[in-house]
């Protein structure tokens, strides 16, 4: 019970640091300071007074909401004399082998400077800032030669760094002696089976009402519907952000999302956050960064040829760009495996007082990376909002899913679920698949690592990431894509080779999310 208290307070603690260096701590305190002018304050209640004052003014839900998104990503509990790093990963060889996978990415970054002998950053000649600006809004129409930029890495790279881990204390024995387990990730952490899937996803279940499903037994889809828009605007008027998170778990209504969402992932638009975003912008406008071409050619080569996204060109390089120079982002690394890289200056090599973060934000783009920003665009169209929901997205969601942790929504547990779930409930189409060599992993990666961006049908991935946010948990991306298996599970029975199944596989684009991921969770045997 005390150790209890102690952890809470200590939360309590933390939050409190967290919430003083923010916008809202300054409002709440012009707000206080301009309420002793109301004749309703007195001074034998202040205290009393000005909380009443709060709650009536809005600003008590305003300070709840911000209280509630710090509890959303707040690293889980660890014992208090736990050294620092135990806080971004508590397993020691998950830390080595992200540091090391840091190492590689960093050698080649490195090496294409050499290359190419272009700097990792400079300032911009006059002229170049005043094109810039200029067509800030069609860089989509800018075509600068990118041929000699490749990607830092892509997701194939990725998985076979995961496919190689291994927990040392199980390297002296039989490494398979303590399961049964298959597939290609070798670790043994703790993931969710069926039952417990089911009782996580209990919003889910066949007899709940669900937006993405066409036809319900118990009521019929327009009239669930129209309730739902109803209970939707309701919670939008509460503007609670933990209501907001429930309700969001059954999907959320087209025309309620974008501010569904916003309450959920606690974006306002403040003057403060539209100044904040011009700075960026200012920043990019003044200086070039070596991950700007790579940004510049992952557009090119993933939203510009797809058919729902090459619209959206321009937004992705105005915000993209903008979060490689934010250094909000970095307060992240505290809960994150990854650590941010690290360039000195010139000739200063090694000497901590000459090193700068690179980029500013620690985030390094790989290929694939602007599709976790396209299908946001779809929602907002606000350069600074949609930069704020990005921003927010990434730094609570899709980290996860390219650093290497031992969190239950992190890749490597993901991947574990995934083969998991296969293995234990589809068994003959996992052995069959592994038989030929076609391990459902290699296929299911870049899905999962993507969170299905750009695989999927728009609506029916916004439905997905409904459920994320609803959940504040990317474990439903590995019953998903255990679920496109189990439904193309006839076809890929017949197959013999990794190209076949990848064949049966290779659109998903007609696929209806909802009724697989009810389908797989409640109607299989367990």
């Amino acid at each position: 019970m005390l150790q209890e208290e102690s952890d809470l307070s200590l939360i309590i603690a933390q939050i409190v640091q967290k919430l003083k260096g923010s916008n809202l701590y300054s409002q709440l305190e012009r707000q206080a300071w301009a309420s002793l002018q109301r004749p309703e304050i007195k001074l034998e209640s202040l205290k009393e007074d000005i909380k009443e004052f709060f709650k009536i003014s809005g600003w008590e839900k305003k300070l709840q909401n911000a209280v509630y998104g710090e509890l959303s990503v707040f690293p889980l509990p660890s014992h208090p004399a736990a050294p620092p790093e135990h806080l971004k990963e508590p397993l020691v060889y998950m830390r080595k082998a992200q540091g090391s996978w840091e190492k590689r990415i960093l050698k080649s970054l490195n090496s294409m400077c050499t290359e190419l002998s272009i700097p990792l950053a400079r300032k911009r000649p006059v002229g170049e800032q005043k094109e810039l600006l200029n067509k800030w809004n069609e860089m989509g129409t800018d075509e600068p030669d990118l041929s000699l930029f490749r990607p830092v890495y892509a997701p194939k790279d990725f998985l076979e760094v995961l496919i190689n881990l291994r927990n040392p204390n199980y390297e002296n024995g039989d490494s398979l002696s303590f399961r049964t387990h298959l597939g290609l990730i070798q670790i043994p952490l703790k993931v969710k089976d069926i039952p417990e899937l089911k009782e996580c996803f209990v919003e889910l279940g066949l007899n709940t009402g669900q937006l993405g499903i066409d036809d319900s037994t118990q009521v019929p889809p327009e009239l669930f519907e129209n309730e739902h828009v109803r209970i939707g605007q309701k919670v939008l008027a509460e503007q609670d952000s933990a209501a907001a998170q429930q309700y969001i778990r059954q999907g959320s209504p087209t025309a309620l999302r974008a501010e569904l969402w916003a309450l959920i992932l606690n974006i306002s638009s403040e003057p403060e956050d539209v100044l904040y975003y011009e700075q960026l912008k200012t920043n990019v406008i003044q200086h070039d960064l070596l991950v700007d071409s790579l940004i510049y050619k992952d557009v090119k080569l993933t939203a510009s040829n797809d058919d729902y996204y090459f619209v959206f060109e321009d937004y992705l390089y105005q915000v993209l760009l903008c979060f490689s120079r934010d250094t909000s982002v970095l307060s992240h690394f505290a809960y994150n495996s990854a650590s941010p890289p690290k360039s000195y200056i010139r000739g200063k090599l090694g000497l901590e007082e000459y090193a700068v973060f690179y980029p500013p934000n620690g985030v390094i783009p790989f290929h694939g990376f602007s599709m976790y920003v396209a299908p946001l665009c779809f929602l907002y169209h606000e350069p600074s909002k949609l930069y704020q929901i990005f921003r927010e997205m990434y730094v609570r969601f899709f980290f996860r899913l390219h650093s290497i942790s031992s969190h239950p929504s992190g890749i490597v547990s993901l991947c574990l679920l995934f083969e998991t779930l296969l293995q234990t409930y589809l068994p003959q189409l996992f052995y069959h698949l592994r038989e030929i060599g076609a391990q459902p992993l290699r296929i299911s990666f870049k899905w999962m690592v993507r969170a299905f961006s750009g695989y999927l049908a728009t609506d029916q991935l916004l439905l997905l990431w409904d459920r994320i946010l609803g959940y504040n948990s990317l474990e439903i991306l590995a019953v998903l894509a255990a679920a496109v298996f189990a439904f193309r599970a006839v076809n890929l029975m017949e197959v013999t080779s990794l190209a076949a199944a990848e064949a049966v596989l290779a659109d998903l684009s007609t696929l209806k999310v909802m009724p697989l991921l009810q389908i797989f969770l409640f109607a299989t045997v367990t």
